[in-house]
């Protein structure tokens, strides 16, 4: 079974569980996104006492965070017991980019030169992720939600919103990759 569960498995597999679960969703009148944990877990902390964007029923969204822990112990699960500890598998020619920029083929999941606590302790280092951080967590605030929450929920929903939400995604991550990494690396 082990066996069975560390191989590849074909990109249609994927789609189909995703789909499954939309409809699942959509017909019981929930949405996905993982963003919204945040303000769930802020609204337990008993952050709605100072500011009414967390004073809601939190308690409706326990399933997306039972979702939330589930993602996380699956990782912890996939990496200790079902990685067989070989790098992620890239392109040559992705290789080659990144080496232009300065990074090494992976190791690992992701690259040491960004995600190591040696790089991260370095100015640049801790400036990239803390500036990284707070721009994912702005963005998500700003635009509604985040890339799995407009680009899987929203776009099932077919609401206009997260299609452009979905499309500044797109236009940053292009932006991100051929002119900000090659100013920044």
């Amino acid at each position: 079974m082990i066996e069975f569960v560390t191989q590849p498995w074909s990109w249609w597999f994927s789609g189909i569980v995703i789909v499954s679960i939309m409809f699942l969703l959509l017909y019981f009148g929930q949405s996905f996104g993982f963003s919204s944990n945040l303000r769930t877990i802020c609204s337990i902390a008993g952050a709605g006492k100072v500011n009414k964007f967390f004073d809601f029923n939190w308690k409706s969204q326990l399933w997306n965070l039972v979702f939330l822990v589930g993602a996380i112990v699956g990782g912890f699960i996939a990496k200790q017991f079902l990685s067989n500890g070989e790098p992620v598998q890239i392109s040559e020619a992705t290789i080659q980019t990144l080496s232009q920029y300065g990074f090494a083929a992976p190791q690992g999941a992701q690259p040491n030169e960004i995600f190591s606590w040696q790089s991260a302790l370095t100015l640049k280092g801790f400036l990239v992720l803390a500036l990284g951080g707070f721009m994912v967590g702005f963005g998500a605030r700003y635009a509604g939600g985040c890339t799995s929450g407009h680009a899987i929920s929203g776009l099932s929903d077919l609401q206009i919103p997260s299609l452009v939400a979905v499309i500044g995604f797109f236009a940053g991550g292009l932006l991100m990759t051929h002119v900000l990494y090659p100013l920044i690396f």
